[in-house]
């Protein structure tokens, strides 16, 4: 009678796993615990010797595990990633935290899409039921472990320190905070980054381990930087001795639940291994209502750094060397969503310029022609083999305008970002007026009497303003070179110009919620020189226009930037993408800035005949002589300001 009441449960039990055989939790159970959880557990090892007690190794097989009271262990629910209690979830099935996650779920194809993935199969592939990790592996992994103790008196292996700059030393040691994700549309995972934040649990490798094969443990977010996150394995508590940073978006990053339906072991850390005996309640009780990554997160991850510009793509882009024209240029390669083009008459392809995928300087073949920019024709008669043009549709598209009715008009004054000194913003004048909204501004007392230095900006730009909006935010005006009637005064001098100013209702005034705060950290495009990407610091927020501080360089330097350019990045994108990140300038060289400072400001007499933008250059690379920093970027560009696809502009 005994016996059948034992098959019944045990029969029953049986039924359980195959109706929740996808459940990521339940995989975990503990070796240290007693033998009648381990063969209630699993039916495969009746007959075999149980594991010693002193392997510190979570079996998980990716099954239903069941504690030997009947109770059911742990679930996440499918939809949200909510932890809990398996007996506490909706429904029989168990699979959903409440009533709305479960109605959400109601398409099959994303549940076969969901679990393909945790199987590590395409999503178009029939999702199969997860199959127990054999035997023979649970088997090797103790005979790996013992081979280790053995080993391990003999061979130490040592870190090898990590030279250069660490943005996790550099954000702890001065506690800093870093711009969230969240505030940069462009940058992978920028509108999907979700509900990650402190307290999310997630599954990595173990280094606090003496086994030879690569084991995994949870650890929980202790703070945000960006895309690195400082993380802390469970069972430390307040013990922050073993933190460590790593990059979310990293390969070695998992939802909590992957190593379940990985087979993978889950070890706990070698200094904290001696605290419990049941590491499996240690985990029900620290996981229950906790967060983790969703279960397609790396998938998102891969599916956001897809860039669709190709190499060996035409298109059209400002020349460096003249600002009023355009050139084509060869798509050379893609790092990121910047781009390296290389001007199409440059033989040996030393010729380039770099710029974002989303920048305002480049357009499709045939875009100047279309507005009446200028442009300049190239020697070669016809297409290299290989090259097309880029289509249209890949552009960045800017805000629809009205032209008909009340328009700028050339001889209207307005403020404007000066292209070649992006700290500035000066006294500006409408020199043309194009078609489709584009108009090209000369900066007052500075302009080329050739017209070669007019920029090209769209009149949705965020980086023109109309008069006054300087004053009235106590920003610092630029009046033209060679004024004397100082302070300026802006009724003065389109009375003495016999001009006016072009009507604030053309300015757009709509400032996006974009989530920057004074004192964040960041890494943001030099675009006075584009091949560094540099540490940065947001110092000023007026509406939607950034101040952007190089940190370790002088105020000089800084850039006003639109809060939506495709030029600044979260902390971690370098790492993300494989860009060289610019360290702050060694405090040894801060020395040299002052006098360097005073080139710089020499420099500006020349600025717009293309000389300013090299000074910088070699100054930097002055200060950084002897260091040893490489550099995957090379070329010139001039200004961008943001995303051509988030023209809004705020309020003067």
């Amino acid at each position: 009678m005994e016996n059948t009441k034992d098959l019944t449960e045990h029969s029953s039990r049986s039924e359980r796993k195959r109706r929740d055989s996808f459940g990521m939790f339940d995989g975990y159970d503990s070796c240290s615990e007693d033998t009648s959880s381990s063969s209630s557990s699993d039916e495969s090892e009746e007959e075999v010797a149980p594991l010693p007690s002193s392997l510190p190794i979570i079996k998980n097989n990716g099954q239903v595990y069941t504690y030997p009271d009947g109770k059911s262990g742990m679930a996440t629910c499918e939809m949200c990633g909510m932890v809990g209690v398996r007996d506490a979830f909706y429904s029989k099935t168990k699979r959903f935290c409440s009533v709305s996650c479960s109605r959400s779920y109601s398409s099959n194809s994303k549940k076969a899409s969901i679990l393909a993935r945790l199987q590590g199969k395409p999503p178009t592939k029939k999702a199969k039921v997860l199959q127990k990790q054999p035997l023979v592996a649970k088997l090797a992994a103790y005979a790996q472990y013992q081979a280790t103790l053995q080993n391990q008196a003999k061979t130490k292996t040592a870190a090898v320190p990590v030279e250069g700059f660490s943005w996790g030393n550099y954000i702890n040691s001065n506690s800093f905070t870093a711009a969230p994700v969240t505030c940069f549309k462009h940058a992978p995972m920028g509108t999907c980054w979700g509900d990650i934040s402190e307290g999310v649990r997630v599954e990595v490798p173990n280094t606090d381990c003496s086994l030879p094969t690569k084991v995994f443990w949870i650890a929980g977010i202790v703070k945000l930087a960006g895309y690195n996150a400082l993380l802390r394995y469970e069972g430390f508590e307040n013990d922050s001795s073993l933190d460590f940073w790593c990059n979310v978006c990293g390969s070695d990053i998992h939802p909590v639940g992957w190593c379940a339906a990985s087979g993978k072991p889950l070890v706990p850390p070698r200094t904290i291994q001696h605290k419990y005996t049941n590491w499996k309640a240690f985990l029900v009780k620290r996981l229950t209502g906790a967060k983790t990554l969703p279960p397609d997160f790396s998938q998102k991850v891969s599916e956001s750094m897809q860039y669709p510009f190709k190499p060996s793509m035409r298109v059209e882009v400002v020349d460096k060397t003249h600002l009023c024209r355009t050139r084509v240029a060869i798509v050379d390669s893609v790092i990121g969503g910047r781009l390296r083009l290389v001007y199409e008459e440059s033989e040996d392809k030393t010729d380039d310029f770099w710029c974002h995928m989303y920048s305002p300087l480049i357009h499709h073949i045939g875009w100047s022609r279309s507005i009446g920019h200028r442009f300049k024709r190239s020697d070669i008669t016809k297409k290299q083999d290989g090259h097309f043009d880029a289509p249209p549709h890949l552009f960045a598209k800017v805000k629809e305008v009205d032209t008909s009715g009340e328009w700028f008009k050339e001889g209207m004054k307005l403020e404007a970002i000066d292209p070649l000194n992006l700290s500035a913003i000066c006294v500006a004048t409408i020199r043309k007026v194009l078609a489709d909204g584009y108009l090209m501004i000369g900066i007052d007392g500075s302009e080329a009497a050739d017209g070669s230095d007019w920029f090209c900006y769209h009149a949705t730009s965020p980086s023109i303003f109309p008069v006054g909006f300087c004053e009235i935010n106590m920003i610092e005006l630029t009046p033209p070179r060679g004024y004397a009637k100082l302070p300026f005064k802006w009724f003065d001098y389109l009375r003495e110009m016999d001009s006016i100013a072009a009507p604030v209702k053309l300015f757009n005034k709509e400032v996006p919620n974009h989530g920057f705060h004074v004192g964040m950290k960041l890494e943001a495009v030099d675009l006075m020189e584009p091949r560094l990407v540099c540490v940065a610091t947001v110092t000023r927020i007026i509406h939607r226009l950034l101040r952007i501080h190089f940190d370790g360089w002088e105020d000089e330097y800084d850039q006003w930037v639109d809060c939506e350019s495709p030029d600044l990045y979260p902390v971690g994108w370098c790492q993300l993408t494989g860009y060289q990140l610019q360290p702050p300038a060694p405090q040894t060289s801060r020395d040299s800035q002052s006098s360097s400072s005073k080139q710089k400001k020499k420099a500006k007499s020349q600025q717009y005949k293309g000389h300013k933008k090299m000074t910088s250059l070699q100054l930097k690379e002055e200060l950084l002589d002897g260091e040893e920093y490489s550099f995957l970027q090379g070329a010139s560009d001039q200004e961008s300001n943001g995303s051509a696809s988030y023209y809004i502009k705020q309020e003067p």
